[in-house]
């Protein structure tokens, strides 16, 4: 019988693509054919040894590149000292320091301050969960406003926030969980009216208002669940005269406001937080993603009052909190306040906005190029006038470009957006290579 190292040492790219086949459900999608046997920073290489760049990052999970040495390093140290003890058995300290780094780095905006708790789970999922028990205990009350084309992950009540039905959602219909309302999120290039940013914001702010004043009642709304830019939805950026005109009207009826910063978190958009661009201080942050640089962690922190109305033993996870990951993550914040990363996310990000500027000049495809910092992404339309998705193009611009060395991914409502989670540790270098490759290969 092989053992797992046996199993993948030496072993070719076909070989293990048949032994996905054959093992792992169809129902587990993968973007690319590619199968990797090392990475290192911004590089991936499949077994046979050829080379890729990745601007994908473990879906925005590895902001600081991959195997960055004092991440490994600071798991390296926990692995010696022990490796699992449980948080609801015992205290040790990376947990609490953990959580102790994201009270400082929590993002307060003018004169707000209070103190912050953390709990830690096992995923961006279990963490969106876990923030939606909080506040509905918090308040006393049940119902949580998410928002059309978001995403929150895929255990039941999470999927039943995502505000898509296809892939995520459509499978399960009949199973999902209740008092979960959605609301139109600003598309401002597909906006639901002719409008400009700000009247758009106002439009969007006036549905808000008329749900509450409608079919939902502010006293029975717990909380507001919102990402600050839509990841799987698109990277749409909404108006930030949006997000401060929600979180003023969550203030005026006690509703709590949730920011989902799964994927925006962690100096992406060139903030620690996404939220920070709007001076929006959330009263629940959700991270999870790159906070653990790779290894599996997800966190709700914030109010203390809030975790202080949930009795013992309500929250818990036996895995959630891992020391190793812990570890990490403590060590991914060190990283990104020593380094600037998100100066340098802002550098990457005007990089590559500027190539996608360039090209949309000359690439009737590109129908606009839109982010902050890097979170950058094109979306692709077969007509700029109708703005049609062109799902198409999109697929095979990904197939092209994989072919030639970059790994990318698909988002958007319609499929056809091709977004940018690039290493924020990318080269200047490396940085061009790939956008050389990504429009060579839209070009095609």
């Amino acid at each position: 019988m092989s053992t797992l190292i046996e199993g993948t040492t030496g072993t070719s790219s076909a070989e293990v693509r048949a032994l996905r086949d054959r093992y792992v459900p169809k129902g587990l999608h993968v973007g690319t054919p590619v199968v990797v046997a090392r990475a290192k920073g911004a590089e991936v290489w499949d077994p046979e040894g050829k080379r890729y760049l990745d601007f994908v990052a473990g879906i925005g999970a590895l902001n600081l590149g991959h195997q960055h040495p004092d991440v490994i390093a600071a798991v390296r140290d926990q692995l010696e000292r022990y490796t699992h003890v449980s948080a609801q058995t015992v205290t040790y300290e990376p947990y609490v320091r953990l959580a102790q780094e994201l009270d400082r780095i929590y993002p307060r905006s003018g004169d707000a301050a209070f103190e912050t708790k953390s709990v830690f789970a096992n995923s961006g999922a279990e963490a969106v969960e876990n923030a939606m028990k909080i506040a509905r205990v918090a308040t006393g009350r049940e119902w949580i406003i998410a928002f059309q084309n978001s995403f929150h992950g895929r255990t039941y009540a999470a999927m039943t926030a995502t505000g898509k039905t296809k892939n995520s959602r459509m499978a399960f219909m009949r199973t999902t969980t209740p008092n979960i309302a959605h609301l139109p999120y600003p598309y401002p290039y597909r906006p639901l009216a002719d409008l400009g940013e700000e009247e758009l914001a106002d439009l969007h702010v006036r549905l808000f208002e008329q749900a509450l004043e409608t079919n939902l009642a502010p006293e029975h709304v717990a909380a507001v669940i919102i990402e600050p830019i839509q990841g799987e939805g698109g990277f749409i950026v909404p108006p930030q005269r949006f997000l401060r005109r929600i979180a003023a009207i969550c203030r005026r009826h006690d509703i709590l406001f949730i920011a989902d910063e799964i994927q925006t978190g962690m100096a992406r958009t060139g903030r620690m937080f996404a939220i920070e661009h709007a001076a929006v201080t959330p009263d629940l942050l959700i991270t999870s993603k790159s906070l653990g640089a790779g290894f599996p962690i997800g966190a709700v922190t914030g109010r203390a009052e809030l975790f202080d109305a949930l009795g013992p033993g309500s929250l818990g996870s036996t895995f959630g909190g891992h020391p190793i990951a812990c570890a990490a993550a403590i060590a991914t914040i060190q990283v990104i306040e020593r380094d600037d990363i998100t100066a340098r996310a802002t550098a990457v990000g005007r990089r590559i906005r500027e190539r996608f500027d360039a090209m949309a000049k000359n690439k009737p495809v590109i129908g606009e190029a839109r982010g902050i910092g890097a979170m950058q992404a094109i979306e692709l339309v077969q007509d700029r006038a109708t703005k049609k998705p062109a799902a198409a193009a999109v697929d095979a611009a990904i197939k092209r470009a994989c072919e030639r060395g970059l790994l990318l991914l698909r988002a958007g409502l319609h499929s056809n957006v091709i977004r940018t989670l690039v290493p924020l540790t990318i080269t200047d270098a490396q940085l061009d290579e790939g956008l050389d490759i990504l429009e060579r290969s839209i070009d095609a």
